[in-house]
């Protein structure tokens, strides 16, 4: 095992010890029995191990001791690109802060050099603690079973066909092009757009939902991945989309993932969102007021466990940012954002 993975038998006998590798022992003899799961997962520790990750980190990451060949290579992939996309960040802040102690007019230009260092540890600290507190992974198997498009107190998924038809005819992609879906869930945004000739690689952070997105639709390429580290990259597709996925971040996130998004989208390409958001902040104070009054307690608690945007304040950073924008609002809690970015930056 240790000739074939390039590596050490002792360095073997320390994943195991740390009780990242289970191979079986031959009873008789005490030797151990490696399986060829046993080499992907052994493959994919030192992978990791090699871009820097710790012991505890890729012992959280490799959890389940019976994960797939497509697992495995997910989780690598991931990894691969969040270190990808950390260096990037670490490269454009040594920029600036070449910049600003080669330009004589600052005052201090070692204010600006630790305010840098400061906005990159943050972004490191967000990427790296991104976590999924809803367990999607429970959701999967019944998922399109349960989303709940009529009736109760309170309906989130109201009009959530025709906020996804919305999506499917705003967007302008063509045969031959490459859309990503962004929380693809089981593909029922994505699948639309597999009759026209159009590529679909969807990410999500739930392998479950992958898997079952595959079963449903095996020509869409799946991938783990989230809103803040797509596995894709620089200028690599045509289109994004994203149906009721993007309230899962803080408010403080959603920014980010509009960058990311920015980063994969080619010049000229174009963004569709539907999601659950107010018009403004007067929008949303009136909307939760009149829940409120009417008593509907299921309804103000589901909104306020999640995060619900703010519209304008997207709409602003992406027209600020090179993007032509229109909004559509669909209800009062569900709208469609659709941005084409310039051909040239």
């Amino acid at each position: 095992m240790a000739k074939i993975l390039n590596t050490t038998p002792k360095a073997i006998r320390f994943y195991e010890n740390k009780e990242l590798i289970f191979p079986e022992k031959d009873e008789a003899n005490g030797y151990r029995i490696f399986t060829e799961n046993d080499l992907l997962r052994l493959s994919t520790i030192l992978s990791l191990r090699e871009v820097g990750f710790q012991v505890k980190d890729i012992k959280e990451l490799l959890e389940d001791p019976d994960m797939s060949i497509t697992q495995y290579l997910n989780v690598q992939r991931l990894a691969l690109f969040e270190k990808w996309i950390e260096m990037k960040d670490m490269l454009n802040t040594l920029d600036h802060m070449i910049k600003h102690t080669e330009n004589g007019n600052d005052a201090d230009p070692m204010i600006d050099i630790h305010r840098m260092a400061k906005h990159l540890k943050n972004l490191k600290e967000i990427r790296k603690n991104w976590r999924d507190k809803w367990d999607f992974d429970s959701w999967a198997d019944d998922f399109d079973q349960n989303i709940k498009k009529e009736g109760h107190t309170f309906n989130v998924h109201q009009d959530y066909d025709e906020a996804l038809a919305k999506v499917a005819a705003t967007i302008q992609l063509k045969e031959g092009d490459t859309c990503l879906d962004i929380g693809i869930g089981t593909g029922n945004l994505g699948s639309r757009f597999l009759a026209k000739g159009i590529s679909i690689i969807g990410v999500d952070q739930s392998e479950k939902m992958l898997e079952a997105c595959k079963r449903k639709h095996p020509a869409i390429d799946t991938r783990k991945g989230h809103f803040l580290a797509l596995p894709l990259l620089d200028n690599q597709t045509d289109g994004i989309v994203s149906s009721y996925a993007l309230h899962h971040l803080p408010d403080s996130e959603k920014l980010l993932a509009l960058e990311e998004m920015t980063r994969v989208l080619k010049p000229g390409g174009e963004i569709c969102i539907a999601d659950l958001m107010f018009i403004n902040e007067d929008h949303r104070k009136s909307v939760m007021d009149g829940y409120r009054t009417a008593n509907n307690t299921e309804a103000v608690f589901a909104i306020e466990d999640e995060y619900y945007a703010d519209r304008s304040v997207l709409a602003e950073w992406l027209s600020t940012n090179g993007y032509q924008v229109q909004t559509f609002q669909i209800n009062d809690i569900l709208s469609v954002i659709y941005a084409k970015r310039c051909e040239t930056d």
